[in-house]
């Protein structure tokens, strides 16, 4: 399967809302037919510059600064290589590391086998995990304060797996005031689209598909 960069973009005062893929595989890919409202709207604001704010707590806001040119893209080092759930590490590269706006394509994670591994990892721990794929420090965690079925129906209902505020790892995972969702290494992770339950941040598999430190090879 095609693996694809998605960039969203909107034509304010207009009806018509088109999505271009960016892929590694080709060039472009017009997937205008095939996008959906809750896909299009991951990075419209902070692409179009309206959407800086200040998220209600426990999210903690972090600055620019944090997302400043390293030695490999916004990060100091390229993504594992032995990724979880059998993720890409050409786009986990190219997402994490090289993007601010742009994500793996809706229901990516479907492609792989998260849903089979994590029910695993659940059955056994009681919870899943999420790491870095750059640094492999746990950012997220899930489910809290609610089922793994309802975590994944959420997840699947959006097209990425959707994190609440008391799945997030605050020590090490910010929010800048445009909604974009990164780690203080400077990975890209995903975006905090918030509904009426509150802060939701839509996260692409490929970015949270490191191993834990002291256990990538």
């Amino acid at each position: 399967m095609k693996s694809s960069i998605i960039v969203r973009v909107v034509i304010y005062g207009s009806a018509s809302l088109s999505a271009f893929a960016f892929s590694h595989v080709s060039a472009f890919d017009f997937l205008s037919s095939k996008a959906t409202t809750s896909s299009l709207r991951m990075g419209l604001l902070d692409m179009l510059g309206f959407g800086d704010k200040k998220f209600d707590g426990p999210c903690v806001m972090g600055d620019e600064s944090i997302m400043s040119q390293k030695s490999h893209g916004t990060s100091e080092i390229p993504v594992q290589t032995n990724l979880r759930w059998g993720s890409d590490r050409q786009v986990a590269d190219k997402i994490s590391n090289f993007n601010r706006h742009g994500a793996e394509y809706r229901g990516y994670w479907t492609s792989t086998n998260f849903a089979e591994e994590a029910k695993k990892e659940y059955e056994a721990n009681g919870e899943v995990k999420f790491y870095d794929s750059n640094t492999g420090k746990q950012l997220f965690v899930a489910p809290k304060g609610r089922t793994f079925e309802e975590f994944m129906k959420e997840s699947v209902s959006h097209g990425w797996p959707s994190f609440r505020d008391e799945e997030v790892i605050w020590d090490d995972v910010r929010c800048l005031p445009n909604g974009e969702t990164v780690s203080l290494a400077g990975t890209h992770l995903g975006h905090n689209l918030p509904d009426f339950s509150g802060s939701r941040y839509c996260i692409n598999l490929v970015c949270v598909a490191g191993n834990p430190v002291g256990e990538n090879k």
